[in-house]
């Protein structure tokens, strides 16, 4: 009776074995194909979350004279890691009569901020002052609001005709790459102006008189000069020119593209070579 049993279990079982190896089989490929369709959508998403919105320009106009710049200085030290932000530093000479010689402060700093106050209707000038991609003026030590500021102008910048700038500095020369669409704004009268500045990225002060009297302050970016390069009106557009750095008076480039009359900024980039 033994031998009988064994031969009715022995066929039984090679069947469940078959069975089980297939249901692991089919499991295996089910799992494969969820693991490359599941990779292949984050791969989908990753891709569409690269972003070439140009960055927004921040630009601050400050004292060393000035008591309630220095907070607008460490702002705009923060916003200079952003990678959404180019953030500039303009010292203004107005300061100097009280007390204190900005020992950073350019004539063409200030007359660039006089240029504002003329295109955005201000009265006068003031420090600290910040403005937003070109169209905008925000009190510099009111961190809340510049911020709301920069998030606001990124998202419009996301909404708009996408603009292609691009440098390059090799061997005391400037490469400008400019592409895209003008606004339906822009005639040939009103293209926008090139901006090419000397920057250096960054400065300690020690203030001897005025309103910081014996404190060591912190500059960021600082604008030493300012110099149009060009215009541009639509399309592709390459200039070069000859521009000499120093990394003990400026190590850096920024290229702005705006519009006339110091109107909205396009673009704008910060070249930072290798010495």
């Amino acid at each position: 009776m033994g031998s009988p049993l064994r031969e009715r279990v022995r066929p039984w079982g090679k069947a469940a074995s078959l069975a089980i190896v297939i249901a692991m089989i089919y499991r295996a490929a089910a799992a494969s194909f969820i693991l490359f369709v599941s990779c292949t959508t984050i791969g989908a998403a990753v891709a569409s979350d690269v972003d070439d919105t140009q960055p927004v320009l921040v630009e601050l106009f400050t004292s060393q004279g000035c008591s309630d710049c220095p907070p607008a200085d460490e702002i705009l030290a923060d916003l200079a890691r952003r990678t959404d932000v180019v953030a500039l530093s303009f010292p203004v000479t107005y300061w100097d009569m009280l007390g204190w010689k900005d020992t950073l402060a350019s004539v063409s700093n200030t007359n660039r901020q006089k240029a504002y106050a003329e295109s955005l209707g201000r009265t006068g000038t003031y420090t600290p002052q910040m403005i937003v991609d070109g169209i905008e003026d925000v009190v510099g030590n009111k961190r809340h609001r510049v911020l709301s500021a920069v998030t606001r102008h990124y998202a419009l910048r996301r909404e708009a005709e996408p603009l292609l700038l691009e440098a390059a500095y090799s061997l005391q020369n400037l490469t400008i790459d400019i592409s895209g669409s003008a606004p339906e704004s822009f005639t040939a009268d009103s293209a926008a102006t090139i901006w090419v500045m000397r920057v250096l990225g960054h400065a300690t002060v020690e203030i001897a008189d005025g309103e910081n009297r014996d404190r060591m302050l912190a500059y960021t970016n600082v604008v030493r000069d300012i110099q149009v390069a060009g215009s541009w009106s639509g399309g592709e557009k390459t200039l070069r020119l000859p521009l000499g750095l120093d990394a003990s008076a400026h190590d850096g480039v920024a290229i702005v593209v705006q519009g006339a009359n110091h109107g909205q900024v396009l673009a704008a980039t910060l070249l930072k070579p290798s010495f």
